[in-house]
């Protein structure tokens, strides 16, 4: 992937397919292959696609102290202008999507229309997840056995039915395994992510917003989708039944179809 200077950072990115500019901002331990080819192939049909690696991951510049989720928005504003673009559309997921919320608040201006999946907004009415689950993922990425972190992060991450899905993990295994994310710059992003708050400023996003949750998600229950929604003015809510937090795997033809839809482009 090719790298540009965005702010005072290099980020890597990838634009692909063809139509109006589709922004994909990715979660924590994530990376830019992480959406998974499925869900990029049908968002390429309606759309350019970029995506792109926080600092810190992939050959984006090194993560080298602690980071917010403001100046990650700001990473994303500067990689939009650095790729000549004056707006795009924008899908961030959990991480990713408080990273959204941060953009539109701030940068209104390069947010065409704006999709939140499996994310909260922070606030004395967030729902953390059950604490075995954080306790599982910590007891995984502490190990030192890569293999046990990448399938309890694979089971916590998506639904029963979906965890024992052979085909499906296995690609995720190669993604993981083509491009690691190191444990500090995950446990960076963990901390970004429990200081996040935008639950008092919602109100006052004016961009098209679209939320996706899923019932089974662990890490972010669907409790925080449902809030974000009623906290979003004229916002558009949208469940997915028995689906966890990668819902773009679980069901990679509906979300491509909700993002087509919300972003007003023709069939």
């Amino acid at each position: 992937m090719p790298t540009v200077r965005a702010g005072e950072i290099e980020l890597d990115y990838e634009r692909s397919g063809s139509g109006p500019p589709l922004f994909l901002i990715m979660g924590m331990s994530g990376t830019a292959l992480t959406w998974g080819e499925p869900f990029l192939e049908l968002l390429r049909r309606d759309f350019e696609v970029i995506v792109y690696d926080h600092r810190g991951v992939g050959v984006s510049s090194p993560l080298t102290e602690a980071i917010t989720i403001t100046q990650l928005a700001e990473d994303a504003s500067a990689l939009l202008s650095a790729l000549e673009l004056d707006s795009a559309h924008v899908l961030g997921i959990s991480m990713g999507g408080m990273i959204g919320q941060e953009l539109a608040l701030k940068h209104p201006g390069q947010v065409r229309t704006l999709a939140l999946g499996c994310t909260y907004c922070g606030g004395p009415d967030a729902t953390e997840g059950p604490p075995w689950v954080l306790q599982r993922l910590s007891e995984g990425m502490m190990s030192g056995d890569r293999e046990l972190a990448l399938r309890t992060a694979w089971e916590v991450n998506v639904s029963n039915t979906m965890a024992q899905d052979a085909i499906a993990y296995a690609a995720f295994l190669a993604i993981s395994e083509q491009r690691a994310v190191a444990v500090p710059v995950i446990m960076a992003q963990l901390q970004a992510c429990v200081a996040h708050d935008t639950s008092a400023r919602l109100h006052e996003l004016t961009v098209p917003t679209l939320v996706i949750h899923g019932t089974d998600d662990l890490m972010l229950p669907v409790e925080n989708g449902r809030q974000i929604a009623s906290l979003i003015p004229g916002s558009k809510l949208e469940i997915f039944d028995g689906v966890g937090h990668l819902f773009f795997w679980e069901r990679p033809e509906r979300a491509a179809e909700l993002v087509r839809s919300h972003a007003a482009v023709p069939a």
